[in-house]
This record gives C-alpha cells, structure tokens and sequence, in this order.
C-alpha cells in the first residue's frame, strides 16, 4: 500500500511501524505535526511535554523501561534538552531512542539558524539524515535498529522542506517481534556517577569507530556514479537539489553522515576527477573531509547562510537559470496578529506607556511590528523574565519602572517559570506580564498544562496561573482583560510603578481556539462613513480587519474600513475611536 506523506507524516509512520511505544515532544515548526500525526496510532503513546528537556527525559525513562521511544523538537529545542542529551550517549539505551530534530535553513519560523549536525558530533551520536518522505519513514525504522544494536541514542535530522515536502510512501506493517518491555536494574550502565562515567566513555568512543566503519557498507550511503569529471558528497535535501541540476554528476549521496564513512569518501573522491561537498548551513563534511587530507570545494561557492534551491545550487556552479522561469514578485504579507487577538492591547499600551519590553518567543513576539512597536528584546523561550531581571540591575532607579517582560503560557510553563523564582528571590523590581491565552497559539494550537488538555484530547488538570505565581513568592498579581484598553493601561501603568516584583495575567482565550467553548465571537463592528473623520486612529493597533480607503472611490474623504469577515468583535477598534463612528451591526 501506498501513501502520499509529508516527511513529518513518513516520520510518525516509521515511529508504528518500528514498533515505538512512547513519543514525547514540545511543539516546535517544522517539527509539531510528527507528534500530532503520532495520535493516528493508538498503539504509541503520545504526549506534548512542557519543554523540550523533560520531552527527551520521558523518552529516556521509556528507553531505560525496555520500550523504543521517539522525542521530537525543532533544532533550537536540542539547546534545552543538551544536558540529557549528552550524558544519555555515555548510558546508551534498552529499547531503542531516536530524537528527530527539524532544522530550519532560511528561518522561516525560527530565531537562529543553528545546524543539528554539530551537536550530533558533539555528543557522539550517530545521526541520519532522509531526502524524501520514504526516506524519513525507512530511516526511522533503521535508526531504532542502530540504536538497540549499538547501544546509543540516534539522532534523525530533517529540515523544513524534507518535513513539509510531500511524495510517495511505500507503507509497512507495524514489527511485533519485540521484547516486552520490563524493568532490569543495572546502575552501573545508568547512574552516571564519576566513576561509571569513566567506564562507559571509552565505549562511546569504541561506538563511533565501529559505526563509521561499518558507514561504508550501509546501504544508506550510496555512491553513484555517472560523469566522473564532477563528484558531489551530499545528503538531505540537498541532495535532491544536486540531482534536479546535475543530474550527469557521480554523488555520493550520505544518508548517515556522523560518523562519516571515510573508507567510502577515499573510495569516491579517488574515482572524481574533481570534488566537492553540497550541504546547507556549516560546512560540517566539508571540513572532515578536508581533514581526511582530501581536495574538496564547498563553502567557497556555497553560502554558510541560508537554505540551498536549484536557482541557488545553479548560480554556485556557474550553470544558467531555466529559461521562462523569471523570478515572480509577489505582494508583500507582513507578519501580524490575528483579528481579535488578545495580545494586541496589551501592547497597545506599553507602546503608550514607553516601556522597555523585554520579550519571548511566541505569536506575542509580532508586537516588535508597526504599527505596536512595543518589543525591544527577544533571544529565546522563557528569556524574557530573567533579562528584565539582569536590565534591572543596572539602569537608574527611574528607568527600572520602565521594565516589564512579557511571556506565553506555554513560554512561561517551558522556561520562564525558573526566571520568575529568580526575579523574585533577587527582588527585582520589574513587571511580568503572562499573556495566557489557553493555547500553545504560534507552532498551531497544541494544548500545554495550563490549557486542561492532553495532546490526546483528554481532559487533565489546569495549572493556576495566580496560584503558581503565588507559590513562587509574587506578592502582587493581577488578572486583566486585555480587550479593555482602559483597563490594559492603567493596570500595566500602576504595576510599573511597583518597587518589586509584580504579575499581571490576561486572561482571554486566542481567536483561533480549537475549543469553541472557550471563544465566543462577539458582534461584529463596522464604520459609520458618515461620521468617521479620517483620523486613523482605529489603525493603531494594526488589526487586520481594518483597511483604509482613501477619497477617490466615490466617498468624500479618507476613512476606515472593517471587513465583516475578519472581525471576530473583540471592542477594540470602537474602544479607540473618540468620534463613536464605530459601533456593532444588528
């Protein structure tokens, strides 16, 4: 049977048919969907984790309970659960352990463009890498085998177009054939004491000698050899770049490229007349192949920065563009919050307040665009409080109540937690603003432990925001409704004024809420042409139901526009008009 799958949907494929039992993740583009295609097999159990370091820490305790288990994360992810990471390649596995990373070349969703393969190299693990969607389904399967059979953590490494191309899968039946998972002690392998840790090192090194021998006859790395004037070392998607425009060269096209099969390269570059490595971001078998004291090109003609397309691969060889192919240009789509998105006032009024906003990551994050322009630092999930925290130390007295940080539920359930401990514990004298809108909103409206909700749709329990705070030692919490400017603004104004630390919690549900429950639209608005004077007021807060139509369409002056339908009726726009000429339709 075959199938047509995204490389996220191959992945989870893979996952039932290698017999996984266990699948942990924290949402992350372009990595989310392999977890939510996951709930299609009932046979695994699927969990979202409130990060990315207590996803892996699920996986391991499957792996060390006898069950093969899969934790998935984006690249920037891999950061948080490092520490795991690296002492699990010293412990190895019972059942087997794959950790799929989706990198993301361009940055189409992400702050950074940090390259996986390094950390794979860093912590000594092997690490595959899949071209298509069949790929990513077979290579899953293969990477819970390598990892039983050499006793190690495997790393599967896809990017945004492996994850969300589509081709066509070749389906399996899912492996009965394994043992059944049962607790067996054996603290010398897994307590990672000094001591044990001294033993087990030299057989992680022993591991990676074996395995990038054996590289040279796994049939995942591939010589091909055509037009042997020309020899290309790829993987990935790249590889498939290579073969669209030059497809007369010999590749080598690596499907395990750490460790790297070096009897195999020496085999191939022998056989080129001229050699080189096509792969995005660092030039990570480049610089080993040039180690193995081998002639290479790469990074001379390839850009560090960004990810590879033919257009690009063609302009790097010299080889002319398709003719009839010109570029199109297409009208620009700024990014923007959603009508009726809840984060919009709270912004609105840090503007108004000129507050330094110390920002996270999350659809929040698109209050650093006009017309808001209220966000003035963002690094990393759950940052936000701890760099108020650091700007408090250092600037005027006058210029701390100025300092507000501003968090997602789920940010602030993923890292931002440990940031409030601290601010408190230090007094610091800042504001936290915790946007809770009951949805992990920007990765595609996964639930988190504050929305009441299991990724399998079950009901659990909701952490209490106010409560939590509480407990952590805030003495002055506040919940607003951020649809009511007024309200927004004085609350916000009133709590910079605090010489300690203070929260404030909004408390209304995103527009795009799989629960309907929860969000109720309200009536919807329109503008009164008649009495609108053209002040443009009502675009300040840069909601994208609100167009404005200049004179010249038959009207007697510039005015706004709301379209019906985009409103949700979140009182917003009407809040802001002082000539009343908006109001709610029957």
């Amino acid at each position: 049977m075959r199938e047509i799958l995204s490389g996220n949907e191959a992945i989870a494929r893979g996952a039932f048919e290698a017999g996984c039992r266990v699948a942990c993740a924290y949402p992350g583009t372009p990595s989310t969907e392999i977890l939510e295609n996951i709930t299609r097999y009932p046979e695994i159990d699927a969990s979202w984790a409130p990060n990315e370091k207590v996803a892996l820490e699920v996986s391991i305790g499957a792996s060390f309970g006898g069950g093969r288990a899969l934790c998935t994360m984006k690249h920037v992810g891999v950061n948080v659960a490092a520490d795991p990471l690296f002492t699990l390649s010293y412990t190895g596995v019972n059942g087997g352990l794959v950790l799929v990373v989706a990198d993301d070349p361009e940055m189409h969703s992400s702050q950074n463009e940090q390259d996986s393969r390094n950390y794979a190299r860093f912590a000594k693990v092997p690490l595959l890498e899949p071209s298509d969607s069949q790929e990513c389904k077979e290579f899953t399967r293969l990477a819970f085998e390598i990892s039983e059979q050499y006793d190690t953590p495997v790393m599967l490494r896809s990017c945004t177009r492996v994850s969300h191309g589509k081709s066509i899968v070749e389906l399996g039946e899912r492996v009965t054939n394994l043992p059944q998972p049962m607790l067996t002690k054996n603290p010398a392998k897994l307590v990672m004491l000094p001591g044990n840790a001294r033993v087990r090192h030299p057989l992680v090194e022993e591991r990676m000698v074996r395995l990038a021998e054996n590289g040279s006859t796994m049939a995942i790395n591939r010589a091909e050899l055509r037009d042997t004037s020309i020899g290309i070392i790829t993987s990935g998607v790249s590889y498939q770049y290579v073969r669209e425009v030059m497809p007369e060269a010999s590749t080598l096209k690596l499907g395990m490229v750490h460790p790297l099969p070096h009897a195999m390269i020496r085999e191939f570059a022998a056989r080129v007349d001229r050699l080189y490595v096509v792969e995005e971001l660092d030039p990570f078998i480049e610089d080993q192949v040039r180690a193995m004291g081998i002639a290479v090109t790469g990074k001379e003609i390839i850009s560090l920065c960004g990810e590879l397309t033919p257009g690009r691969l063609r302009t790097a060889f010299g080889l002319p563009q398709p003719i009839g192919l010109a570029p199109v240009k297409m009208p620009g789509r700024p990014p923007n919050m959603c009508p009726g998105c809840p984060h919009r006032g709270v912004f609105f009024a840090l503007n108004q307040l000129k507050a330094y906003v110390t920002g996270d990551i999350g659809c929040y994050t698109l209050g650093f665009m006009p017309p808001l322009s209220a966000m003035d630092t963002c690094v990393c999930m759950g940052a936000s409080i701890g760099m108020a925290t650091g700007v408090t130390k250092v600037v005027s007295a006058e210029e701390k109540k100025k300092v507000v940080a501003v968090i997602g539920d789920s940010t602030f359930l993923h890292t931002g937690i440990n940031g409030l401990m601290d601010m408190v514990y230090n007094n610091s004298p800042a504001t936290v603003i915790i946007l809770d809108n009951r949805i992990t909103a920007m990765t595609g409206r996964q639930d988190n432990p504050a929305s009441g909700f299991t990724l399998m749709n079950n009901s659990s329990h909701t952490i209490d925001f106010p409560m939590l705070c509480t407990a952590l030692g805030v003495k002055h919490i506040r919940v607003i409704n951020p649809l009511d400017l007024e309200e927004t603004k004085r609350v916000i104004a009133e709590e910079m004024q605090r010489p300690e630390t203070s929260v404030i919690i909004t408390d209304k549900p995103c527009v795009l809420i799989k629960r309907e429950d929860i969000f109720q639209k309200g009536p919807l608005y329109a503008v009164d042409v008649d009495i609108c004077t053209g002040c443009r007021a009502c675009l300040k807060i840069g909601c994208p139901a609100i167009e404005w139509r200049p004179a010249g369409d038959g009207s007697r002056k510039g005015r706004a526009f709301i379209d019906p339908q985009l409103c949700t009726g979140c009182d917003v726009c009407r809040q802001l008009c002082t000539f009343d000429a908006i109001g709610s339709t029957p």
